[in-house]
């Protein structure tokens, strides 16, 4: 299951954002969003978790945790809806 984590402290790294979520299981990966001009957070990311209990839980135990003196939200990421097809003719 995929998770975003938002409302992180600027300075937070990836692997502080890896060690906050693996007291609650395996991380398949862990991204911090970075700006692509500054190279800085831009204060949120990204943890997969191979088992949905895992993740459930962490959500359940993480969101509203205070890291850093910021309160921050972890929900289920949301996947992208697939693009409409524009060459094709509804009938």
């Amino acid at each position: 299951m995929k998770l975003l984590v938002r409302n992180l402290d600027r300075a937070t790294t990836e692997a502080d954002l890896r060690a906050l979520f693996e007291p609650f299981g395996a991380i398949q990966s862990c991204r911090l969003v970075l700006d692509s001009e500054t190279g800085l957070s831009k204060g949120f990311g990204f943890i997969e978790m191979p088992k949905v209990g895992d993740a459930k839980a962490a959500i359940q135990r993480l969101n509203g945790f205070t890291v850093n003196g910021k309160s921050i939200r972890v929900k289920k990421a949301e996947t992208p809806a697939p693009a409409a097809d524009s060459d094709v003719e509804d009938v």
